[in-house]
């Protein structure tokens, strides 16, 4: 938290020390998703430029950790999807491993990933309402007589869960 303030402060120092403890990291993290040399450089090094342009607006409740991956993710998405454009362009979408459904699929993945860890981390009451409406397919009707609650209750705890997995997101997705 003391990085972000810092960084938020213009303070380059604060910001070389969070390059040099997480650009190895960044690097690996994009370089295991698309298992390409330049796009995990670029990325790297976009997902650095991006932090520094945008270091008013970040999240001093968030981990600069969290932030730095939101961000990583997110450029490489973009990447991606210019490198698909790209290479379609030129004529050479069929080899080129930058499809749209890759970004698809990366991009689901580790939505997914966030959404079950969220909803692994709600209340218990909230995350058994949330299971077996979402999950399971079970009625509001159904879930209020299993946990002898109102149908209003678990709207409730669905709206809440909702909310929550919206919120923790959008947070990410900066």
């Amino acid at each position: 938290m003391e990085d972000i303030r810092a960084i938020k402060e213009d303070d380059q120092r604060a910001f070389h020390q969070v390059y040099d403890r997480y650009h190895q990291q960044i690097h690996g993290f994009i370089l295991q998703r698309t298992k390409s040399e330049y796009v995990a450089e670029e990325v790297t090094q976009l997902t650095f430029i991006k932090l520094w342009k945008q270091r008013e607006i970040l999240n001093e409740r968030l981990g600069i950790d969290i932030q730095l991956y939101g961000m990583a993710r997110q450029v490489m998405i973009d990447v991606l999807r210019k490198e698909a454009t790209r290479f379609k362009y030129e004529g050479e979408y069929a080899e080129t491993p930058f499809t749209d459904s890759l970004v698809d699929a990366i991009e689901s993945k580790d939505l997914l990933q966030i959404m079950e860890q969220d909803i692994q981390n709600m209340p218990k009451m909230r995350r058994l309402v949330f299971e077996l409406s979402r999950k399971q397919g079970l009625s509001h009707k159904e879930i209020a007589t299993m946990f002898s609650i109102t149908p209003k209750a678990v709207e409730y705890h669905i709206g809440k869960a909702l909310l929550q997995l919206k919120q923790h997101l959008y947070s990410v997705m900066l």
